[in-house]
């Protein structure tokens, strides 16, 4: 076996991937407190945690050299995107990063782009992945400064002179509703079965990163639960001795583990041969999005009455667990172009 067959199955993270995680790790544990993310929960949206963070270069490290970005692989997004869920930071960063590489892909980024590149201009796409006509919800409608749909063959970037109203969801997400129509300023940025081809490869990626994000949240629930089950005691003994709560907590770190290397396998599939297991980066997506839900509802239900109540944390998890997974319409459908991904394979 030679070393890019060996590096096919083996997805440890490398010094400098360690590191990079390292530092966005600090930052949301440091600037996406609990408070914070509840005091952004009217618009789902913290102005100020996003400037910092692209401060730190979190959305030119996710586009090419060519438009003067720095060139991270979907691995290293991974991990930011992890660090991000752990502290369900109230930022349109995976959003963002999708739509920005599909204009990248699509020769749409100049000179005049220099704002997108650096996350000063926010753009956001319609991530379902079956097309829709007429209005449709997008996860970060009411804060982007641009919006990508799809409108039969063409790739059209809609904006607003006034962005559309947020609409109240259970993720906590700056959801709107848009009406391509009744959008202000209307650019079709590449028509035809390629264009078509690169949304795909962009909702893909949206999945991906959701999923990641899904990993550090479902980690962060087990984290919170354990530490209560540790110190909770009944009958002289902690929670945690019990079956009835260790056993539910051992399967949910099944989840993250399982969760996290399906992830970084489907990221690096995407980036080295995005032709051999396409199915990888949906399939993240639908575990995830079942076992995210499923793992906070656990959470929740260890810590007993306290874990439902409006201040708990693990409820806040929970809302997001539910949410998030469904802010690119139903995770069905990417269930089926996993099963149809499989049957191209075994023709």
């Amino acid at each position: 076996m030679d070393r890019y067959e060996l590096r096919r199955q083996d997805y440890s993270l490398s010094a400098d991937q360690t590191e990079l995680q390292a530092v966005y790790t600090k930052f949301f544990r440091t600037r996406s407190t609990i408070d914070i993310v509840r005091a952004a929960e009217p618009i789902g949206f913290d102005k100020n945690l996003w400037e910092q963070l692209c401060g730190t270069g979190a959305t030119s490290m996710a586009l090419p050299e060519s438009v003067g970005g720095d060139g991270a692989t979907l691995v290293d997004l991974t991990l930011v995107a992890e660090e991000l869920g752990r502290t369900i930071a109230p930022v349109p960063w995976i959003d963002h990063v999708c739509a920005a590489r599909l204009l990248a892909r699509l020769g749409a980024l100049g000179p005049d782009d220099s704002d997108i590149v650096a996350g000063k201009t926010v753009v956001a796409l319609d991530a379902r992945l079956d097309a829709v006509t007429g209005p449709r919800l997008i996860p970060s409608g009411a804060v982007a400064d641009h919006i990508l749909v799809r409108d039969g063959s063409d790739i059209v970037r809609l904006s607003f002179d006034t962005r559309p109203a947020r609409t109240d969801n259970i993720g906590r997400l700056p959801m709107a509703w848009i009406d391509p129509a009744a959008a202000d300023h209307r650019t079709v940025v590449a028509s035809g079965a390629e264009a078509l081809a690169q949304y795909v490869v962009a909702l893909d990626e949206w999945r991906l990163l959701t999923a990641a994000a899904l990993v550090g949240l479902v980690e962060e629930t087990l984290t919170v639960a354990a530490e209560f089950a540790r110190n909770r005691y009944t009958m002289g003994v902690p929670i945690s001795t019990l079956q009835g709560i260790s056993h539910p907590l051992a399967n949910i770190a099944i989840v993250v583990q399982s969760g996290r290397n399906l992830a970084r396998r489907a990221a690096w599939f995407l980036d080295n041969e995005p032709d051999a297991q396409p199915g990888l980066a949906p399939a993240a997506f639908v575990y995830l999005a079942e076992e995210a839900a499923k793992a906070a509802t656990t959470a929740v239900h260890v810590q007993g009455g306290l874990g439902v109540s409006a201040e708990s944390v693990s409820s806040a998890y929970l809302l997001r667990a539910r949410g998030w997974s469904l802010a690119g319409g139903d995770p069905g459908a990417s269930a089926a172009r996993v099963a149809e991904c499989f049957a191209a394979v075994q023709v």
